[in-house]
């Protein structure tokens, strides 16, 4: 039996894909259909070449070799995914922020994200993300790193922030990154502003 050539198309551009790369169903419209995408998308995932995360999402998944198991999602790339799938614009928040940053080193019990969508959650494997709608100015045009370093000194706080953490966040940027950011950042509110100009002078 001869495949359909969309069958072939999917599966070698899915190869081409990194393992642990998070993919959607309209990742491939250009190919095919939605219903022949999708039937496409079931044989792989029957011969266990792709993961189903959530409703038309999905991840070519990474195997550790030594431990002999599939490695564990990657929330980021699962949570831009799901954006990506709705047309969201998003920002990691609270703890999720702050981990990110490496200012905390615990790892979220929710991975949580502010979002121009509405409020959603969606756990996978006992891991939970959740979205929560929030005013535009704060995921809309900003690139990753802006976003992330607002919600990040918002969830500090303003009675908290210090020196410590301003010099955390400094160290993980480049040299080239920082004008951008604090022209991404003018519109936001006055005083996570004002930390911005010190982590990036």
């Amino acid at each position: 039996m001869i495949r359909p050539k969309y069958n072939q198309l999917i599966s070698e551009r899915i190869k081409r894909f990194q393992e642990g790369d998070v993919f959607i169903t309209s990742d491939f419209s250009d190919v095919a259909t939605v219903s022949a995408i999708n039937m496409s998308l079931s044989r792989l995932l029957a011969e266990k070449k792709i993961r189903r995360i959530i409703r038309g999402i999905y991840e070519k998944p990474k195997y550790n070799r030594m431990l002999k198991e599939y490695e564990t999602l990657d929330i980021e790339k699962n949570a831009s995914a799901i954006a990506r799938n709705y047309n969201w614009s998003i920002a990691p928040s609270g703890e999720t922020a702050l981990n990110l940053l490496k200012i905390s080193t615990q790892i979220p019990a929710i991975w949580s994200y502010v979002s121009d969508g509405p409020y959603k959650e969606y756990e996978y494997d006992g891991i939970k993300i959740k979205f929560k709608h929030a005013a535009q100015k704060e995921t809309s045009g900003l690139s990753y790193m802006t976003a992330l370093i607002i919600q990040g000194i918002k969830a500090i706080g303003k009675e908290n922030i210090s020196k410590k953490e301003i010099n955390k966040i400094k160290s993980i940027l480049l040299e080239k990154d920082k004008r951008s950011i604090v022209m991404e950042a003018h519109g936001t509110t006055a005083w996570i502003y004002e930390v911005i100009k010190k982590v990036t002078e």
